[in-house]
């Protein structure tokens, strides 16, 4: 038998010691011998939770889980840097395995922590901290371990994608969907994580971390979220051909990686367009496989709680036939990974929102600036005549180098033409 204590009694704790007990016998059967639940920690166990434990399970000292030794694996779901990274360097020292969710703790404190786990001999599990139970990091890991990984992209933040469907679908703006996704518990009281893209960078820091063998590299991640969208840009898009999603990227070419997270037009008839609401979707693009897809629910008690008990299945068997270590951690790989692309260097076709003053001349103006930094037009759309007053001014253009687009954005909004700032976004999928 192989016990079990969960410090956190939270949303994804509950899910996780529901699953544990009302699927005990199939976890045994798969296994091939018994998952036991021996202790919860929480500073609240008075709260039902709607699960039925035995007498002596809750507790509200995490020291009763950290040093028993009987348990075999901690699983950490409190969440948050502190004190969740005292929980788990502790387990560790005390030569316990763990599984854990903690994406913002592994992504900006994960190679200390995975190097004391390899330094006492113990297995980090992690799957829940990316997608929730989409099982994306056995896919990288295991599945395709035989491919040189060419992309990873994908929809990973449930709360941004519900807000840009919303926006999408209602044409509402998006303090209007924002409050939407509050009232439903989809958004935090303070969302700046989700829709600031920072989220979604903690998860990307974690996929290409394995799928380029580098290390953790949050910080390196170009971030920008999805408040300056509008609902005119999402009706333009459309017309375009577009669906706007917050994507993060990973993507490698010439030696180096692209980490990005931003909003970004996706072709219509792209299977990631269609991915709607509080859904998460990641491809990846192997050199051996071509493009993979995994969709799924990204959050939530059971499907999160389902993808825990994998990693404590895993970690189990591996106790049981003594083969700890098995699949190495992050930073376990040896070899030279590969170098972080500065945003600067990336290249994609672009959308343009200018905000212009309905006046001859206007469009050879901007187009000039545009030219001059080697950026072509694909397209061009203009509505409302307003003389003498700002309208948007839509251009599409072919792929260019980031550090010329920002250049000639700057360039730009110094026009007398110009009556505000310039909105871009960046474009994935087929070239014009």
């Amino acid at each position: 038998m192989i016990n079990i204590g969960i410090i956190g009694f939270g949303t994804v704790g509950t899910g996780t010691a529901k699953i544990l007990i009302g699927n005990r016998d199939i976890i045994s059967r798969r296994a091939g011998f018994d998952i036991n639940l021996k202790r919860i920690a929480d500073v609240d166990i008075k709260r039902d939770r709607g699960i039925k434990l035995a007498k002596g399970v809750l507790t509200t000292d995490a020291e009763k889980i950290l040093n028993d030794p009987e348990i075999d694996i901690v699983v950490e779901l409190i969440g948050g840097k502190r004190p969740a990274k005292d929980f788990i360097l502790k387990a560790i020292r005390n030569k316990k395995h763990v599984v854990t969710a903690n994406k913002a703790l592994l992504a900006t404190e994960g190679n200390g922590i995975f190097a004391e786990a390899e330094k006492y001999g113990v297995e980090i599990g992690f799957e829940a901290s990316v997608a929730g139970g989409i099982p994306i990091i056995k896919v990288i890991r295991e599945g395709l371990i035989a491919n040189r990984i060419m992309a990873v992209y994908g929809i990973i933040n449930g709360t941004s994608n519900y807000i840009l469907t919303k926006m999408t679908d209602e044409g509402i703006e998006f303090s209007g969907a924002l409050k939407e996704a509050q009232r439903l518990g989809y958004a935090e009281a303070d969302p700046t994580f989700d829709i600031e893209g920072i989220d979604s960078a903690h998860k990307l820091a974690i996929l290409a971390s394995l799928a380029y063998n580098i290390p953790l590299s949050f910080d390196e991640i170009y971030k920008e979220g999805i408040t300056r969208i509008t609902s005119q840009d999402i009706e333009f898009a459309g017309e375009l051909g577009y669906k706007i999603k917050l994507l993060a990227i990973a993507k490698a070419s010439d030696g180096k990686v692209e980490l990005r997270v931003h909003p970004t037009m996706v072709p219509k008839d792209y299977l990631i367009s269609k991915v709607d609401g509080v859904f998460n979707a990641i491809y990846v693009n192997g050199d051996a496989v071509g493009d993979t897809l995994y969709y799924g629910r990204g959050a939530g008690d059971m499907p999160t709680g389902s993808s825990i008990v994998s990693d404590i299945v895993d970690i189990a068997r591996n106790i049981k036939k003594g083969a700890t270590g098995r699949i190495p951690g992050i930073g376990s790989v040896k070899g030279a990974g590969l170098k972080i692309k500065n945003i600067e260097e990336i290249e994609a076709m672009y959308y343009f929102r200018f905000s212009a003053y309905d006046k001859p001349g206007v469009l050879s103006k901007v187009s000039g600036v545009l030219g001059k930094y080697n950026i072509s037009i694909a397209s061009v759309i203009q509505k409302g005549r307003k003389v003498g007053e700002a309208v948007p001014l839509i251009v599409l253009a072919h792929r260019a180098r980031e550090r010329d687009v920002a250049k000639a954005v700057a360039e730009i909004d110094k026009l007398p033409v110009v009556a505000d700032k310039t909105l871009y976004i960046r474009v994935e999928g087929r070239e014009e």
